[in-house]
């Protein structure tokens, strides 16, 4: 008897030690930070990074003054504005990481949703992370051109990945598209859940439209490298938007300090953008009445618009030349300041009848000038004026500039006014592969300077992945479609 008490007093602490130790383990657990989320569940955390991070900020913002629709006229932007320092690896360090690490949310749930993991049946899922996933490879290849890929999202298994050709990228992107297509035709009425779509609210047939029109604008993408781009963009039109009801984009921003529009909280807390003159004039010279919605009227200032027999000034800020300024001086975005809750545009409806008409043109087909007109439709009523507005601005202010000759020119200079300001990134693009229109910034000539053709790797791609990282000068290196050399083997 005595032995076995002093056996269960032994046992007492084994006991209570394992049950601790049990109990513990829960309490220790991260109810928060769940270790396998559903792939829909992550679905609304990538479409809003999609749209906040790639999409609205830093990349857009260094694209706008370098495209010349704003004139950076504080701090960081006016640095752009002057041309300096655009090779600092530290400039977009915090998009590359952003951009990486979305693109491995993405392949989680593609992973996922793929034979072999936990909902191999999920295609609405699946469909969805690829069109995001092609996005946003897209945004990273066009802006930093030759990028890891095959070998990245992979963590500690591959801490030093390889680069791969923009040109295998672009093939990545067009199959990643045709493939949300498939699996966006296969959905089953069990795996769509609306509210988990900030998007398109689970409508899978204009997740596919969004494909088709990617499809288009990455072909568009490549008229100085295949023959083909045109024609293949335009077999696309037809399977994406029908209207601007179709319109790829990010509408659930609220008006509170954490949930509002970028662009908004950018004028709101920094002002370091200004109306570009470069654009402003492209406009005046057109009599374009959008100039009433793009820009805010000044007390005093350098251009003068007659509306409805009511004189207003504009100050619209001179692209290299401006002083600093945090607001105050030159005019700003009407669009922004009125943008608390205004959606981010992925892309629109208005950019592929654009892309219908160039390519069009390119082809010989003769209905391009239908399409302008209905890509200006678009646009006007994009932001807030009549299709009644945009034929007579058309009539008599466009088509008089298609003559023999211009007719490319003024497309894309039609492209790049209704570009203004949210989608600066598209502008970017057509301005290195196409020149068109002229910019103006002094500095795009300036001697060891000069107009930023691609944006400089990151700091934590130069500092851990050295060897693998391509040497590029922004200055003077283009990107692969934009008429450059791939820069890996």
């Amino acid at each position: 008897m005595k032995t076995l008490k002093i056996f269960l007093l032994a046992l007492i602490p084994l006991v209570f030690f394992a049950c601790s130790e049990d109990l513990m383990d829960e309490i220790n657990k991260d109810r928060n930070n769940l270790a396998n989320v559903a792939p829909a569940n992550m679905l609304p955390d990538a479409m809003l990074k999609t749209a906040f991070e790639t999409t609205g900020t830093d990349i857009a913002w260094y694209a706008t003054v370098y495209i010349e629709h704003s004139t950076g006229t504080w701090a960081q932007s006016a640095t752009a504005d002057k041309r300096q320092g655009q090779n600092d690896a530290s400039l977009f360090n915090n998009n590359w990481n952003e951009l990486y690490d979305l693109l491995n949310t993405l392949q989680d749930i593609r992973t996922k949703t793929s034979e072999g993991g936990d909902e191999p049946e999920n295609t609405w899922a699946r469909g969805i992370a690829e069109v995001l996933t092609a996005y946003n490879l897209g945004v990273l290849t066009d802006m930093w051109g030759e990028v890891p890929w095959t070998e990245a999202c992979k963590g500690l298994e591959l801490m030093k990945p390889k680069y791969d050709k923009q040109s295998f990228i672009y093939s990545e992107i067009q199959r990643l598209l045709d493939e949300a297509i498939t699996d966006l035709s296969n959905v089953k009425p069990q795996d769509r859940t609306p509210s988990l779509d900030y998007i398109y609210a689970g409508n899978e047939a204009k997740w596919i439209k969004a494909a088709w029109a990617l499809k288009a604008r990455y072909y568009i993408h490549l008229t100085g490298r295949d023959n083909n781009a045109a024609q293949n963009a335009l077999g696309c039109i037809s399977k994406a938007f029908a209207s601007n009801a179709d319109n790829f984009l990010f509408a659930k921003y609220e008006a509170s300090a954490t949930g509002e529009n970028p662009w908004y909280q950018f004028l709101a807390d920094r002002s370091h953008l200004s109306a570009g003159k470069t654009l402003f004039d492209l406009m005046k010279e057109r009599n374009d009445p959008r100039i009433l919605a793009y820009f805010t009227p000044m007390e005093e200032g350098t251009d003068t618009i007659i509306s409805a027999d009511t004189l207003i000034i504009y100050y619209p800020a001179p692209n290299g030349e401006a002083g600093q300024t945090q607001g105050g001086t030159y005019s700003t975005s009407l669009i922004t300041e009125n943008g608390a809750t205004a959606p981010t545009p992925l892309m629109t409806y208005h950019e592929l009848k654009f892309i219908e008409a160039e390519a069009k043109f390119r082809t010989g087909d003769n209905t391009w000038k239908d399409a302008l007109q209905a890509a200006i439709q678009a646009n006007f009523t994009f932001h807030g004026l009549t299709t009644g507005d945009a034929d007579t601005y058309f009539t008599n202010d466009v088509e008089p500039r298609l003559t023999a000759g211009n007719e490319l020119k003024e497309i894309l200079t039609q492209k790049y006014i209704a570009f203004y300001e949210h989608e600066a990134i598209e502008a970017y693009n057509d301005y290195r592969r196409t020149g068109i229109p002229e910019m103006k910034n002094p500095n795009n000539l300036a001697v060891n300077r000069g107009f930023v053709h691609r944006f400089p790797y990151a700091l934590s791609e130069t500092s851990a992945n050295p060897d693998n990282v391509p040497q590029i000068d922004v200055y003077k290196d283009k990107v692969w479609w934009a008429g450059g050399n791939e820069l890996v083997k």
